[in-house]
C-alpha cells in the first residue's frame, strides 16, 4: 500500500513535546542570562546554527516582512545583527526602528521570541565586526546591492571577480551601505514545548526598576 503524501494532509503532521519544562522558580530573574543559559544547551545539544533567527519588520503603514539572519552578539544591552543598511530590511528599520526576533531550537523544543525597538550600531562598533569576517565575506559586501533586483547570477559573479581583482591584497574598508543594529528588548517570552499543546511559556516584560515576570497561557 502507497504511503499518503504527507502534504496531502498537513493537518496530521504532529510532534508530542515531552523534552523539558520552564516553571516561574527554574527561570532565571534576567531574561539575558535565561537566554544565555539556553543559547547554551543549544550549542551544545548540536543546534546546527543556534545564532539563526527571524527577523521581522515592517514599513510604517504596518506592512510586515521576514528573514532569517544571524545573531552576532548578545549582552545586557540586547541583540547584534549585521547587514546590508540598503536592504529592505536596511529600509524599514530606519522608518520604523521596531523589530521581532525568533529563535527556534527544535532538538530542544523550545523557541525565544524578542519583541523591542532597534537603534544602529556606532560606525566603529560595525567596522569591529567587519574586520573578523573572511576577506571573501568583506568583498561579498561591496559587490551585493541586496534586495534589488540584478540581471543574472553571472553578472553577480563577475562583479565579485572584479572587486576581487580591485581590491587585491589591500585592505578592504567597511562600506557605507554595511553596518549593524541593536534590538533592544522591551518583551521576551520563553517557549517550552510540552504535551498536549500544554506549553509552558514564560513572558519577561521591561519595567522602570527591571522585569516582570509571568507565565502566559499555551
Amino acid at each position: 500500500m502507497t504511503n499518503p503524501d504527507p502534504r496531502n494532509d498537513l493537518a496530521a503532521l504532529r510532534k508530542e513535546y515531552r523534552l523539558h519544562r520552564l516553571s516561574e522558580l527554574d527561570a532565571e530573574p534576567d531574561p539575558l542570562r535565561q537566554f544565555e543559559r539556553w543559547f547554551d544547551e543549544a550549542t551544545a545539544a548540536g543546534e546546527a546554527e543556534p545564532n539563526a533567527m527571524i527577523l521581522a519588520t515592517s514599513t510604517t503603514d504596518g506592512r510586515p516582512s521576514a528573514r532569517v539572519v544571524l545573531l552576532k552578539r548578545a549582552d545586557a544591552q540586547g541583540f547584534q545583527l549585521f547587514t546590508n543598511t540598503s536592504s529592505r530590511k536596511g529600509d524599514e528599520l530606519s522608518a520604523n526602528p521596531h523589530a521581532a526576533l525568533v529563535f527556534f531550537w527544535p532538538l530542544l523544543e523550545r523557541q525565544v521570541r524578542i519583541e523591542g525597538r532597534v537603534e544602529e550600531l556606532t560606525r566603529s562598533e560595525s567596522a569591529a565586526y567587519f574586520a573578523s569576517r573572511p576577506r571573501e565575506s568583506r568583498i561579498g559586501a561591496w559587490v551585493s546591492q541586496q534586495s534589488s533586483i540584478i540581471p543574472s547570477r553571472e553578472s553577480l559573479e563577475r562583479a565579485m571577480e572584479e572587486a576581487t581583482r580591485r581590491f587585491g591584497d589591500g585592505e578592504i574598508p567597511l562600506p557605507d551601505h554595511w553596518g549593524g543594529y541593536r534590538v533592544i528588548p522591551e518583551r521576551i517570552e520563553f517557549w517550552q514545548g510540552r504535551e498536549n499543546r500544554l506549553h509552558d511559556r514564560i513572558l519577561y516584560q521591561r519595567a522602570a526598576d527591571g522585569w516582570n515576570v509571568g507565565r502566559l497561557s499555551p
